[in-house]
């Protein structure tokens, strides 16, 4: 007897229809399982056995042959553990193959017949979403299956998914509550006001989070680099839905979401001891990087001269086009990583150079040799570059509280409006991401300002991507001033936000 019931995996970050075919013969008693499944799908055959038999079903004594079409396509994980055990019992006719045809399944199946959660569900509920269908997952996946608009019918156990397809259950769809999430926006237990002192780097933040510009925190330690980069995230604008269901999508194929579906930005920092595929993405089964993890959110890299030099080189590409190529035999894939760059380093190898408080040890060849750790191109795609001085104990103990993070949001969404405005059908949204011929026609400047420009660009030796930087920034800063020109005070403030090339020049 042969029975079909559909399934769906992921492959990247994109569901992909697979057809579970289970026939039931005669022969020696046992599962087979075909169509290029990993280890763990293979493993779901000591799964199932038991899972039916406690379920309260008998397990046929024959040779039962699965098959996961299409069968070029790699599978893996657990989520095959419910179609195939649905297979089964739908060959040996206890469900109704025609109702069960009606769905999409997924589902981990535990020894005793309940159902565990699966990575992957959003993405593969968004395919479903296109084929017009309906889904049965685990209990703890339906609020995530549920953010596409959906019918999503949860279980919890093998027995109660059976009963359903026998109409002997009724299960109503899963609702989300979208109020509770959009309620649950911009909390966070920090604030910018816990931040003391640091006018200087607290205005640079502001205009890069705007215009969403890289910046490079360069201080001693102790100088409150790592505590302002925390609560980066604090001052940007509401998610978006669609921002939230992109953010969610890879984290569900990444298998750290938890709940249904990510409302605050995400804030990653990854150790300086951190792999190229674990920053950027791949593997043999290609899975999102810490860059993907950041996407429409913030990545904080501390102590940046400490990476691998190669790990480093490989930010390029995504800083300049928002996305990780990973190109594999089986086909080519792409993450998105539109994040915002948090990155901070000591002036030198023992920290203190140019600090008010400490004495630097260092020789001046130590210090270029570390600050070369870096490269000149990764550098010149990072727009903002500021020295953040140490703190003194007056500073330390005053009473004096900052600004709070609700009032620079409140900044930051106003300029925020003014570039989607700006850039309204032309595919990007922030400054820091106009090409060549967006900046001649969005950042005019008059004479005098070009006159000040120049002289500027000759001193600090700026590069041509150097030189649009500039004038990207100093477009936020007229933003956030409401000002149609770029003033001679905006490009002035903008250079000011240059410190490694001032110290090069």
């Amino acid at each position: 007897m042969l029975a079909k019931i559909q399934s769906v995996t992921v492959w990247g970050i994109n569901g992909y229809p697979v057809s579970v075919e289970v026939d039931i013969s005669k022969g020696l008693p046992g599962i087979s399982i075909v169509g290029l499944p990993d280890q763990a799908v293979k493993e779901s055959r000591d799964r199932i056995k038991p899972a039916i038999k406690n379920s309260g079903f008998d397990f046929p004594r024959s040779k039962i042959t699965v098959n996961l079409a299409p069968a070029d396509l790699k599978k893996e994980g657990s989520c095959f553990d419910l179609p195939v055990a649905l297979g089964i019992l739908a060959a040996r006719q206890i469900i109704p193959i025609d109702i069960a045809d009606k769905y999409h399944f997924i589902g981990e199946l535990a020894l005793d017949g309940s159902l565990r959660s699966v990575h992957g569900v959003l993405p593969m509920a968004m395919l479903v979403k296109e084929t017009g269908g309906k889904i049965v997952v685990p209990s703890e996946n339906a609020a995530e299956a549920s953010v596409v608009g959906i019918d999503v019918y949860p279980v919890e156990n093998l027995k109660e998914c059976v009963d359903f397809l026998s109409g002997k259950k009724q299960i109503q769809p899963y609702k989300l509550n979208w109020n509770e999430i959009l309620a649950s926006q911009n909390k966070y237990e920090i604030d910018f006001k816990e931040v003391k002192g640091q006018p200087f780097a607290r205005r640079a933040i502001e205009v890069a989070v705007a215009g969403g510009h890289n910046i490079l925190m360069i201080g001693p330690p102790g100088a409150g680099k790592s505590m302002i980069a925390k609560r980066v995230p604090t001052i940007f604008p509401s998610l978006t839905i669609e921002e939230a269901i992109e953010i969610t999508r890879i984290h569900s194929v990444a298998g750290i979401l938890d709940g249904g579906i990510v409302s605050t930005r995400p804030f990653r920092q990854p150790h300086h001891t951190v792999s190229d595929i674990a920053l950027i993405g791949g593997g043999t089964i290609p899975k999102p990087g810490e860059i993907s993890l950041a996407h429409n959110g913030v990545l904080f890299l501390d102590e940046l001269p400490e990476f691998h030099r190669d790990v480093l080189e490989s930010l390029r590409q995504p800083l300049e086009e928002g996305k990780v190529v990973v190109s594999r035999a089986r086909g080519r894939l792409e993450f998105p990583s539109r994040f915002f760059l948090i990155a901070a380093m000591n002036p030198c190898p023992c920290g203190y150079y140019g600090d008010r408080y400490h004495a630097c040890h260092c020789t001046v060849p130590q210090i270029i040799k570390y600050r070369k750790k870096i490269s000149g191109p990764l550098l010149d795609r990072i727009d903002i570059h500021i020295e953040v001085s140490g703190l003194g104990s007056r500073q330390l103990i005053s009473d004096s509280v900052s600004e709070d993070s609700k009032s620079i949001r409140e900044r930051i969404e106003n300029c925020r409006n003014i570039q989607l405005k700006r850039f309204f059908g032309k595919g990007i949204y922030f400054n820091a991401h106009m090409s060549t011929k967006q900046i001649k026609e969005f950042c005019e400047i008059d004479d005098e300002c070009k006159k000040f420009l120049q002289d500027a660009l000759e001193k600090m030796h700026l590069s041509a991507r150097g030189y649009d930087k500039v004038i990207k920034v100093a477009r936020t800063i007229a933003d956030l001033e409401f000002s149609e020109k770029i003033g001679l005070n905006h490009i002035a403030e903008a250079l000011q936000y240059r410190s490694l090339d001032r110290d090069m020049g």
